[in-house]
């Protein structure tokens, strides 16, 4: 099943919409909200690495391995590491960030794990680490038989949207859980903040779907690898 697109011609629109969701992301919490820290007395700056890293760390790096497979015209075997590494970064960035949340609870004496989004940032940041484990032993070191890649690749990428997708929901959930609380300690619910975050919460939910859609387009070259297995 494929979208009769070009990958690399659609891969400018979720390429587009990380750009601006990045730019987004640090001017609320850089600009608005008063920078980044990992120790301060200011607890929220040490909170601010969260939403920084879950999203442009996460959310866009993982995005990008995804479409790494359709979008870039390289040979097979080159696609296979960047789709590796870019998996490999975006976890790391994805367990720092939610370590950023845990260490800003604890030293402001916030109780953890209390609500949906906690509960779903853990359940998918395990589901995306055991997913990068199994797809580097079998299909890059030291590699499954052919018959066990053909039969786990569709598994394998359908598992992957589904982790995805649910960590691109959990995102626009954090944003709003975040905004929520701010919103109740005074911050204006039609100021240019509260606008700010509602936009980027959108253009990561775009962004999502633009990456998805690039999974089902025309990929520049077919292979035994590639999404359109699925």
């Amino acid at each position: 099943m494929g979208i009769e697109v070009k990958s690399w011609e659609l891969a400018f629109v979720p390429h587009a919409l990380a750009i601006a969701g990045a730019l987004m992301v640090l001017v609320w919490c850089i600009y608005l909200r008063g920078g980044l820290a990992w120790e301060s007395s200011n607890k929220s700056l040490i909170f601010n690495i969260h939403p920084v890293l879950m999203l442009i760390g996460f959310i866009i790096l993982g995005g990008e391995a995804i479409m790494s497979y359709k979008s870039l015209p390289l040979r097979k075997e080159v696609k296979k590491v960047v789709h590796l590494v870019l998996h490999a970064i975006a976890l790391i960035l994805g367990i720092i960030g939610i370590y950023a949340a845990f260490k800003y609870h604890n030293e402001s004496s916030i109780a953890n794990l209390y609500s949906l989004h906690s509960w779903l940032g853990i359940g998918i940041i395990v589901l995306y680490g055991i997913q990068w484990i199994y797809g580097f032993v079998v299909f890059f070191y030291p590699g499954g038989a052919a018959g066990l890649r053909r039969e786990s690749l569709p598994w394998h990428v359908v598992v992957g949207l589904f982790v995805y997708i649910l960590a691109v929901a959990n995102a626009a959930i954090g944003f709003l859980e975040k905004l929520t609380f701010l919103e109740s300690s005074g911050l204006a619910k039609y100021g240019a903040e509260a606008y700010l975050v509602n936009f980027t919460a959108i253009v990561t939910i775009l962004y999502g779907a633009s990456v998805i859609l690039t999974v089902f387009s025309k990929a520049p070259q077919d292979d035994d690898f590639s999404y359109s297995a699925i």
